[in-house]
């Protein structure tokens, strides 16, 4: 029998859509075999898990805003990526905006690669940006190695970063399709945005008004119909109104390539608990009403939202407004990184879900749907990337215990189910004193 250089040896497994007990067998940092307990797989080094915690893949977290090279006081690449390892979360994607410069083009890319290089305690792929004006771009960055371009349907934010026209859509799919890359869609409606209420106090529901369900559903069919017309893949981004449900899955029906995430703070928050002035959850689109929240879940259990991603989008204290508690000027942009698998697990499991399905959410799909072909599943084959995770401990978030640069937190004082107890690289596990993060290319990974 195969002498592997390390075998764990688990309990309680994750693993082919199912919870089992199990060893697997990792060499050269891959898996090498996924074997019944008691198979005998011998290993250089063994390593016996305990009755309390579960072995899972290594999650992917494909929404994250680095910011890293131009706003990096606002996070940066070790920062995040340390608050990734420390969350269970293996690999990350890199979001192509609030950097400086924007990746856009192929020299920009190298910008960003440049400054991700030797720093990342977790693997780091990148999305493109698609912008106006860089429609010829598109095809370059592709073969350059980027997961998919990401566009904006209303200001991003960020000046640097403008929206696409709607009208716009069917062109960039068009070239897309020519190379099957993926175009993801921050989806909500400028028109919409710009005949809503304005937003003229500090009261949440004020800024709930400002950005409406209709400029959210409004966007995400337009993105239906330009994917409709050109065979291209679109992806919803951060889908917090769940009217918009019926409308994707209707359109997988049809065929339309279209797939959607949404993000722990739909899932855990709802409009009616939110403070005055409470701008730490301010986030576009926002976090919307508690039956909206469950219709959301509702949405992940009948597969018509594919994963649960982070949006982690830090800035700085003062960026935040916290002192005026003004929802206007404050930016948007909730950081959860490091905590997204503690939370999500403590509302799944209130409603019956299990750490299958989670995996599922927040590993498997991710994944699958950026063409990480080695990631996402203890399976032979793929990389050796685990988290082991105690799912019966529990814990109240502290923002100082965070790695995130600038830990602000809706979270804060907030008690989670569930306990990271170490994650592991390509056969490693991970200490924080040292990045063995790779950084991924399409293709490649």
């Amino acid at each position: 029998m195969a002498q592997y250089d390390t075998v764990l040896c688990a309990r309680r497994l994750v693993t082919n859509g199912r919870e089992e007990a199990g060893c697997v067998g990792v060499t050269d940092g891959r898996i090498a075999a996924v074997e019944p307990l008691g198979s005998g797989l011998d290993g250089r080094q063994v390593v016996e898990l305990g009755d309390d915690v579960v072995l899972l893949p290594g999650l992917v977290d494909a929404h994250v805003h680095v910011n890293e090279p131009g706003r990096t006081e606002w996070e940066g690449f070790a920062s995040a990526t340390r608050a990734a390892a420390a969350g269970g979360v293996t690999t990350i994607l890199d979001m192509p905006l609030n950097s400086i410069p924007p990746t856009v083009d192929v020299a920009a890319l190298e910008v960003k690669r440049k400054s991700a290089l030797g720093q990342c305690f977790v693997d780091v792929g990148f999305w493109g940006g698609a912008v106006p004006g860089n429609l010829g771009e598109l095809t370059a960055l592709h073969a350059a190695g980027v997961f998919g371009f990401k566009c904006f349907l209303v200001h991003s934010g960020v000046e640097e970063f403008p929206p696409l026209l709607p009208a716009d859509l069917e062109d960039y799919l068009r070239v897309l399709r020519t190379v099957d890359g993926l175009l993801i869609v921050h989806a909500e409606d400028g028109d919409e945005i710009e005949r809503a209420p304005s937003l003229h106090s500090g009261d949440y529901r004020d800024f709930l008004s400002s950005r409406p369900r209709a400029a959210e559903n409004r966007a995400i069919s337009r993105v239906i119909e330009a994917a409709r017309a050109t065979g291209g893949r679109a992806h919803v981004l951060h889908l917090s109104s769940s009217d918009a449900l019926p409308l994707i899955a209707e359109a997988r029906q049809d065929g339309v390539r279209i797939t959607a995430e949404t993000c722990p703070h739909y899932l855990t928050f709802a409009a009616e608990e939110i403070p005055g002035g409470a701008t730490q959850f301010k986030c576009c689109p926002p976090i919307r009403e508690a039956d909206n929240r469950e219709q959301l879940w509702r949405g992940l259990a009948d597969g018509t939202i594919d994963c649960i991603v982070s949006d982690h989008s830090p800035c700085t204290p003062e960026l935040k407004r916290l002192d005026l508690g003004d929802f206007a000027a404050a930016w948007g942009g909730i950081s959860s990184l490091q905590i997204g698998l503690s939370d999500v697990w403590t509302e799944a499991r209130r409603r019956g879900f299990s750490l299958v399905d989670v995996t599922r959410w927040m590993a498997e799909r991710p994944a699958q749907l950026a063409g990480l072909r080695r990631k996402g599943r203890i399976e032979p084959g793929h990389d050796a990337d685990f988290c082991i995770f105690a799912p019966d401990d529990g814990f109240v978030v502290d923002p100082t215990a965070l790695f995130h640069r600038n830990p602000i937190t809706p979270y804060a004082g907030r008690r989670l189910d569930g306990v990271v107890r170490s994650t592991w690289l390509r056969g490693q596990e991970l200490t924080g004193h040292q990045p063995r993060g790779h950084l991924l290319t399409r293709g490649e990974a």
